[in-house]
């Protein structure tokens, strides 16, 4: 069903006049979601219910840990728990709206679709140059021991946390703003599960050539960026650790930096599949690779990052002795 908003008149009007007016806008969509399978969308309901729950209840557990215990006031877990943060952040823009759809089809408006974007890409962004930050902190810790108190000091974190929001921030703006530029009118079925800049450009009645020349250089930037940062960390880290040659340390930095490493690259992977090489993106692989980034990632870090960490898990099993 195809939703109008401006009465066609055709008295007066010139040729040109005419085709402009005989352009139907759109101000609400349909979100096709993962499934147009009746039987599937109960069970699915089920199963991204349980996943966001324990998203949110993870990540907000891990900041709560992270904020009252005095031993994981350090960078590595002041970034940690901002990570947390964003991937509750993340989760919560995207999946509430998609369970909505497993139970009933209910159209987004315009507005409330380019609200979802916005907060999607500050998130999304916010969360690579964290990573790139974390990585650094690592890199510090584990190859510059000494200087480490020297280096990551408060100052530096409060910086780099706030350059992370602010990129972000900014990256949504730019591509927010070209958004908006556009009108739509071929089509109000988003075939996503949430509104992404590159279904939105699909259904565009405008040239939208300069929209995914931005996305390319500018994602593709903020990404070669990042991820350039964390794999020149983590050379130097492996480096380091085989040049010490010992058995302890090398279990010790892997066990910290490898559970960084599978995440990273999960994160990364679609991101960079998605939107650094838009055009190859059919629907249904946009639907598999935006879930790594949107909803599994965010369920997956607290246990990553918590698990194989023995100052979290103490501060967890202090925390609980508490309260029994």
């Amino acid at each position: 069903e195809i939703l109008y908003i401006c009465d066609i008149s055709f008295q007066g009007t010139s040729s040109d006049d005419m085709e402009k007016d005989n352009t139907t806008l759109l101000t609400e969509f349909v979100l096709t979601g993962l499934t147009q399978q009746p039987q599937w969308k109960l069970p699915l309901f089920l199963v991204f219910l349980v996943m966001y729950l324990i998203t949110v209840v993870g990540n907000l557990g891990l900041i709560s840990l992270i904020w009252n215990d005095p031993q994981l006031h350090i960078p590595m877990y002041f970034f940690l728990g901002n990570l947390a943060f964003v991937d509750t952040w993340s989760s919560s823009t995207v999946t509430p709206k998609m369970l909505v759809n497993f139970l009933e089809e209910s159209n987004i408006s315009l507005a409330e679709c380019m609200v979802q974007f916005f907060s999607f890409a500050t998130s999304a962004t916010t969360e690579c140059f964290l990573l790139a930050a974390m990585a650094y902190d690592r890199y510090v810790a584990i190859c510059q021991p000494l200087l480490y108190p020297v280096i990551m000091t408060n100052r530096l974190c409060i910086w780099l946390l706030v350059l992370s929001f602010v990129g972000g921030f900014l990256h949504a703006v730019l591509h927010e703003s070209f958004l908006l530029r556009l009108t739509f009118c071929n089509s109000n079925i988003i075939h996503h599960f949430y509104c992404d800049i590159i279904p939105l450009l699909k259904i565009s009645c405008n040239d939208p050539s300069i929209n995914y020349l931005m996305l390319f250089v500018f994602s593709g930037s903020i990404q070669v960026f990042t991820i350039g940062t964390i794999l020149i960390s983590y050379t130097q880290i492996l480096f380091i650790i085989f040049k010490k040659k010992s058995e302890k340390s090398v279990r010790k930095a892997f066990s910290t930096c490898g559970a960084h490493l599978f995440s990273v690259s999960l994160y990364y992977g679609p991101l960079l599949f998605m939107y650094v090489h838009p055009a190859s993106s059919q629907a249904n692989d946009q639907d598999m690779l935006s879930l790594f980034y949107t909803v599994i990632i965010p369920v997956l870090n607290p246990f990553i990052y918590s698990l194989r960490n023995k100052q979290v898990l103490d501060a967890l099993t202090k925390m609980l002795k508490r309260n029994i």
